[in-house]
């Protein structure tokens, strides 16, 4: 399989038809080979307009995947990054998205809880200069490394924690999908002088990121 010709269409049939006109991201989809972030047995589905499993579900734990190429090139356009970035990427898996942001930013935290992911994610981000992985609970995020101009939560969520918007600069902006299913929306939230703005764009409808559940209301 030719992999950088698929990786052309990818951007050409998927990406740009989708209303990504922004140029850095389409370069940076072009720049990444989404191969080498998938299983050896997905490697010849790695640029399908589909997610793709990078981890199955066992003992408990909810399957994880790689994100649909067309809503992920809305969602990086969506969160309009400059070279300037300081970037968290929540649920970083095996480290395709971190790559991506790799070509937009000036440096990016990798997250990842799952020991297996993040030994991948490491070792698929060697070669990436300003990509640091670390481990570590997604929904506590990444306070060493705070505070972030983006924080990118890669999979649908049901409730953004507080712990999270607490390590936005002031300014920041955190992207991700809320809700699941076809009502999923794809939000940005803005933090500003103490309080988080929240504005919804698109739907969108992806995997679930494990975690990140809305703590449930006791009901008289």
């Amino acid at each position: 399989m030719n992999f950088e010709t698929a990786r052309a269409n990818m951007v050409d049939n998927q990406i740009r038809t989708t209303d990504v006109t922004s140029h850095s991201v389409q370069v940076a989809f072009l720049a990444v080979p989404r191969e080498a972030f998938v299983p050896e047995k997905s490697k010849a589905i790695s640029y399908i307009d589909a997610d793709v499993e990078i981890c199955p579900a066992a003992s408990g734990k909810p399957a994880r995947f790689l994100m649909q190429p067309s809503p992920l090139a809305k969602l990086l356009q969506l969160a309009a990054v400059t070279k300037d970035d300081v970037v968290l990427d929540v649920g970083c898996g095996t480290g395709y998205v971190s790559a991506l942001f790799s070509k937009l930013a000036g440096s990016v935290v990798a997250l990842e809880e799952d020991e297996a992911l993040a030994a991948e994610a490491t070792a698929n981000l060697a070669d990436y200069a300003n990509v640091s992985v670390v481990k570590g609970s997604l929904e506590a995020g990444s306070a060493k490394g705070a505070p972030y101009d983006l924080i990118f939560v890669n999979g649908a969520v049901e409730e953004v924690p507080a712990s999270l918007f607490a390590q936005l600069r002031e300014g920041g902006r955190l992207v991700a999908i809320k809700g699941y299913g076809g009502s999923a929306r794809a939000t940005v939230f803005v933090s500003e002088r103490g309080a988080v703005s929240e504005n919804v764009f698109f739907n969108a409808s992806v995997k679930p990121l494990p975690g990140f559940a809305k703590a449930r209301e006791f009901v008289f």
